[in-house]
């Protein structure tokens, strides 16, 4: 699999990858999403939400200096090695794997530069497009949906730009719970993941679908 945005990989930094990882498939599992903004709790909609607190968690790493970059694309390869193992353990074929994965990885990919490029503009209207074009795979959300979750993105990504690098460079990630990155009350940050990295390797997240590029 190819480095996402050309960064080089780094194995060393593995262990602190999946922990990262972890932290953003516990926000994305998070059932406001699901009961209160309207994603659909499917295979579709569970990969959307992993891939855009992923993303956020990416989005920030590479900010810093090394090892920030490299602690990106920890993370990144983390998300693809689960969804391999959870593509296999569903039993797809050795053969399908390889272009499910390839599929994957281009939806990330593109997700990450709409993302990116809205967020980078502030532009709450493109982010709400995005969102709608992947979460919502272009069907029309009920009323008000995807503006709160482009709320919510925003919410989270400045909060985990207020986050020791030291912190996440030392395995730890905090997102806040999504009703209160949507209304704002004070703060009360998730509780962190209770499974280590190599035990989050092996979990099954159920997150594994073959989305539309």
């Amino acid at each position: 699999m190819a480095a996402f945005f050309g960064l080089p990989r780094r194995g060393r930094h593995e262990r602190t990858g999946f922990s990262l990882y972890a932290a953003a498939v516990a926000a994305a599992r998070e059932p406001f999403l699901y009961l209160s903004l309207g994603v659909a709790d499917t295979l579709d909609g569970r990969f959307d939400l992993v891939c855009l607190h992923a993303f956020l968690l990416v989005r920030r790493l590479r900010r810093e200096a090394e090892p920030g970059p490299a602690l990106a694309q920890a993370v990144f390869d983390a998300m693809f090695s689960d969804m391999d193992v959870s593509l296999r353990e569903m039993g797809v074929g050795d053969l399908s794997v390889g272009r499910r994965m390839r599929a994957m990885w281009e939806a990330f990919n593109g997700r990450a530069h709409a993302y990116e490029a809205a967020l980078a503009a502030g532009d709450a209207a493109a982010l709400e497009a995005a969102l709608v074009r992947n979460v919502w795979r272009g069907t029309v959300p009920a009323d008000g949906c995807a503006a709160a979750l482009a709320r919510l993105v925003t919410a989270q990504a400045e909060y985990l730009d207020g986050q020791e690098f030291a912190a996440l460079a030392g395995g730890t990630a905090v997102f806040l719970p999504a009703a209160t990155a949507l209304h704002g009350a004070e703060p009360q940050p998730m509780a962190e993941p209770q499974q280590g990295a190599e035990q989050q390797h092996g979990a099954k997240p159920q997150t594994v679908a073959e989305p539309q590029p």
